[in-house]
């Protein structure tokens, strides 16, 4: 692998990354650019996995996202997992082995999906099983569709409701096995859950719901598994589906200073902090973007948060660029007065995020999960039909959440946050 002098190295090649080179090039910095992914795909869009290309064709082209032209020049070597960093050596090693100096660094490796043994389900060899997080995810799934399969679909969230709409539309033979009580209600509230459950079950989803995995049985003759739930409750797939929401802890940043508890806690610039003899401090020269970021949101009140959001790439990765395009440009100076400048800018963000689901689309902005639990309830429309749905903390709107009525979930973008 050939690499350039000391470049500002981008640990992982999808969209935080893509917006993170950007944003450094509209920043002044005109150095040298290295982005080492896992995937061997160039930024591609994902939240059409889950959505329209398991129904249509899975292209990479189709959900590549254009390269502007002052990103050229950036160098991608995909294929090419991460797996150290040492940021006393401004150094990070890849799985081959090589070891690369950066001048700066930027972590953006997103998240890895938790599997049936990361909840101690034991699962037999043999299984057939798939997440939905890549394009080669997607691409084994959507045959399997149009089969008209039996799909187990374990969990309940946004993904695991997106691929059992689409599964459905497909005629197949969907059942969601899920702990909790609703689906999608932790980000959503009892109420939305429970009127989205109806349409999905409309549509003819089956839910399992406050049950758990008490055993996988191997592949038979047919070669279908099945599923034996705590109830007694025997479920066949020809496929299980593990949509079992996320493991935030990056494998590759293992400095023990780092509290990584749920992803990378960052301060407003983006940079991890350090805890030490000396007391927390954060750490100049390294960012984190996107799914795997810890970061506070004054819009929001005190605290951090992490936001796998389609919007959270975006944000963290401009104001990435910005802060290391500065520092860079100072010599690498914590005490410059216009790096200084730019690490204290006020920065605030209102995430963001859709999902289709069959023929329902949700629109959210804000963080619906700060909302008292009786602060949710429709601002217009009815539950069952179009519907604007707020979620309210104390007096303040922190979020809200659209189903169809997205022109009037629009009108409430202004009014979200604490102070409003």
């Amino acid at each position: 692998m050939r690499v350039p002098a000391e470049p500002v190295v981008v640990v992982g090649a999808g969209l935080g990354a893509l917006r993170t080179a950007e944003s450094l090039r509209s920043h002044g910095y005109d150095g040298p650019v290295l982005v080492l992914g896992d995937e061997p795909w160039l930024p591609y869009s994902r939240p059409p996995l889950t959505k329209e290309a398991l129904v249509g064709d899975v292209d990479h082209a189709a959900l590549a996202f254009r390269l502007r032209p002052e990103v050229a020049d950036v160098q991608w070597h995909l294929g090419e997992p991460v797996v150290a960093a040492d940021p006393e050596a401004r150094t990070v090693t890849t799985r081959a082995g090589d070891v690369v100096a950066y001048a700066a660094l930027v972590a953006a490796s997103g998240v890895r999906p938790r599997r049936l043994e990361d909840v101690g389900i034991a699962v037999p060899h043999g299984t057939a099983r798939t997440v939905v997080r890549t394009l080669e995810d997607a691409a084994a799934l959507a045959p399997l569709l149009r089969e008209h399969r039996r799909l187990a679909v374990v969990g309940a969230g946004f993904i695991g409701c997106e691929v059992a709409a689409a599964a459905r539309s497909r005629g197949c033979q969907v059942d969601v096995v899920a702990v909790d009580d609703e689906p999608m209600v932790r980000p959503l509230g009892p109420l939305l859950a429970a009127a989205l459950r109806r349409r999905h079950e409309a549509a003819g989803v089956r839910f399992h719901l406050g049950r758990t995995i008490a055993a996988v049985v191997p592949a038979g003759e047919d070669g279908a598994s099945r599923l034996e739930l705590d109830d007694g409750t025997t479920l066949e797939a020809d496929v299980v589906v593990e949509a079992l929401g996320s493991d935030p802890r990056p494998t590759w940043l293992t400095d023990p200073r780092l509290d990584v508890a749920d992803g990378v806690h960052v301060d407003a610039a983006l940079r991890p902090w350090l805890s030490g003899d000396v007391g927390a401090h954060a750490l100049d020269g390294v960012a984190v973007v996107g799914d795997l970021a810890r970061f506070p949101n004054p819009r929001f009140g005190a605290g951090a948060w992490r936001v796998e959001h389609w919007s959270t790439p975006t944000d963290t990765g401009r104001r990435a660029g910005a802060v290391l395009a500065r520092w860079l440009a100072s010599g690498c100076d914590a005490q410059d007065a216009d790096y200084r400048a730019v690490v204290e800018q006020p920065w605030e963000v209102l995430p963001t995020f859709w999902s289709d689901q069959a023929d329902v689309h949700l629109l959210s902005y804000g963080m619906p999960q700060l909302a008292d639990p009786d602060g949710i309830g429709a601002l217009e429309g009815d539950l069952d039909g179009d519907v604007v749905v707020g979620y309210h903390r104390g007096d303040a709107l922190v979020g809200v959440v659209g189903v169809g009525a997205l022109r009037a979930t629009h009108t409430y973008r202004d009014a979200i946050g604490m102070g409003r």
